[in-house]
């Protein structure tokens, strides 16, 4: 029987310019470069990961048809999580145009970024939500942990859109704090609709002292939650760099699940990407 190919269901590429991604700041100066694709390779290779998803990193269009590009000419690149103009009401033709791409396969807004902690309940914001549902596309979720109780009500608008939640929702992990976030979790869990990656915790720890039994709480609770059928490994890759290296994550990932079947340790490390996103 044919392995199931491991998949990085979350990274960014970037040519770096300092006023587009002015949240890089001091601290994180290690990932004020270039990342490319022959670079992202390198570390797949590395990990023994064979394919992966690019996710949006800039709020515009140009950057996703950029992305859409680099996947055209890297087979490796097996899909492209992008950004649109969500409120606009001309976003389904937009999306639409996107959308006669085979490797595009979701769109994500930076919500943790809004003023507005309710945002994503804007009646123009779920418009854009309907027209990718109209075009099969996923929903990724980008949100920090006091933003899921209005998450909840939004996939609940939205029982027949698949969304991705990235970064488990961005706990408190450096306070070591759990809750209410673990309860949150388990609710928002509850929704059979609802994918999550597992990426980006050790950004969410301190990035210099972190260690295993800071994440495994963490760790537990989604694995609890979702089971394998509904979790994916991310990199977060090269934003993770500021904490640790991409093989280590990855290997620390692959611990963690060792105590699952195979076939659960297969959907998390790859099968769960590809169904949800519906990988080619």
């Amino acid at each position: 029987m044919q392995k199931t190919p491991l998949i990085d269901a979350h990274h960014h590429l970037w040519k770096y310019d300092a006023k587009e991604y002015d949240w890089i700041d001091d601290s994180m100066r290690v990932i004020r470069r270039d990342f490319l694709p022959p670079d992202l390779k390198r570390e797949l290779d590395a990990a023994g990961v064979s394919g992966a998803v690019s996710v949006q990193a800039r709020q515009t269009v140009e950057e996703t048809r950029w992305l859409l590009d680099f996947a055209s000419r890297n087979s490796f690149i097996r899909g492209v999580v992008g950004w649109a103009p969500l409120i606009d009401p001309k976003v389904t033709g937009i999306i639409e145009g996107f959308a006669r791409n085979p490797k595009l396969r979701g769109m994500r807004h930076v919500l943790q970024g809004e003023k507005d902690d309710r945002y994503m309940l804007r009646d123009d914001f779920n418009n854009g939500i309907r027209a990718l549902h109209h075009f099969g596309l996923v929903y990724d979720i980008l949100i920090f942990e006091r933003h899921l109780p209005p998450a909840i009500e939004l996939v609940d608008r939205h029982p027949g859109q698949t969304f991705v939640l990235d970064h488990v929702a961005k706990p408190k992990i450096r306070e070591h704090v759990i809750s209410p976030w673990r309860e949150n979790i388990r609710e928002f869990a509850k929704r059979p609709n609802v994918y999550c990656k597992i990426s980006g915790m050790v950004t969410e720890a301190d990035w210099k002292n972190w260690t295993e039994d800071d994440l495994k709480p963490y760790l537990d609770t989604v694995l609890e939650a979702f089971t394998p059928r509904r979790l994916m490994f991310g990199s977060d890759w090269p934003v993770c760099l500021v904490a640790s290296s991409y093989v280590r994550w990855h290997k620390l990932v692959s611990k963690s699940i060792a105590r699952f079947t195979e076939a659960e340790r297969s959907r998390i490390l790859g099968g769960t990407a590809i169904q949800a996103y519906g990988l080619i």
